[in-house]
């Protein structure tokens, strides 16, 4: 199949491109400048609210896949939940439908609901929306925390352990992740392609392993060959104060968005692995393999 990837540039994008080669099929590349990391993909450079020019990049196309998403809002800069993931769902689905495409996947987030609390959470929700009232035959995807070479929270906190053997936890520390691998995300999504069964349908993608937060922050200081840290616990409620002013500034490592989100947990289920006969990656064989390099 001709598949048109749009947000695939980024770290899940890597493993998708490269499953979606191994499998047989040819992806298309939406990008703002022309990606060298992809050189021999073909590329199309569009502003993704430009409906017409979207429409004809995936004229030759049989799928349509939306990876676009961001984790952290900048207003000042144009970057928004709501431009990101609702406006350019939105301007996805028309383009696809104005082409003959039939074929649609979402990229949305374990988390998403009518109900929820974060910005982050509501429009992955309000896109998922979208695309379930489109006549499109869609299949939406929730993974969980996706980990694998070059992710941003495994690697963040392991930059931050290799600095100090010392790791501060916001609150107990008692909440729990249920994180998957990269691989696991992007071969759900190629097998999808050729599944019909999946059409007008959703799933929780999460790896085999439940674990908390502080649990997670030692299995990463083991992996990289480190004793356990010292993790000094931070009062929830002074956090509470203290976050929003400093998220204002983008090297601060966590806003309230992302804080509630912890405390949720993000856990799940395992029934995709029925769906698509294979086992989810052990999250510890998994980290060792990019950490202790």
């Amino acid at each position: 199949m001709n598949i048109f990837v749009a947000g695939g540039t980024g770290f899940v994008g890597e493993h998708l491109i490269r499953q979606l080669k191994f499998d047989g099929h040819k992806p298309k590349l939406l990008v703002h400048h022309r990606s060298t990391t992809f050189k021999d993909v073909d590329q199309m450079s569009c502003d993704i609210s430009d409906i017409e020019r979207l429409s004809q990049g995936m004229a030759e196309c049989d799928a349509v896949i939306n990876l676009i998403g961001i984790i952290r809002e900048f207003p000042s800069r144009g970057v928004t939940f709501e431009k990101l993931h609702t406006a350019a769902t939105a301007a996805l689905l028309e383009a696809a439908a104005k082409s003959g495409v039939r074929r649609y996947l979402q990229m949305s987030a374990l988390g998403s609901r009518a109900d929820a609390v974060s910005g982050y959470h509501k429009s992955k929700w309000q896109a998922e929306e979208l695309v379930r009232s489109s006549a499109l035959y869609w299949t939406v995807f929730r993974p969980s925390l996706i980990f694998g070479p070059r992710d941003a929270f495994i690697n963040m906190l392991a930059d931050q352990l290799r600095l100090a053997p010392v790791m501060p936890v916001i609150g107990s520390g008692s909440y729990r992740l249920q994180p998957v691998h990269a691989d696991d995300v992007a071969r759900c999504f190629s097998l999808a392609l050729d599944m019909p069964e999946t059409f007008g349908k959703s799933y929780e993608i999460c790896g085999r392993d439940r674990i908390s937060y502080e649990a997670l922050i030692d299995m990463i200081s083991e992996s990289m060959g480190r004793s356990v840290p010292f993790k000094p616990h931070l009062p929830l409620g002074l956090m509470k104060l203290i976050i929003p002013v400093m998220q204002k500034f983008s090297q601060f490592p966590i806003t309230m968005d992302q804080l509630q989100m912890l405390l949720e947990e993000n856990i799940g289920g395992t029934e995709w692995q029925e769906v698509f006969g294979f086992q989810a990656r052990a999250l510890r064989e998994g980290i060792r393999e990019y950490l202790s390099v």
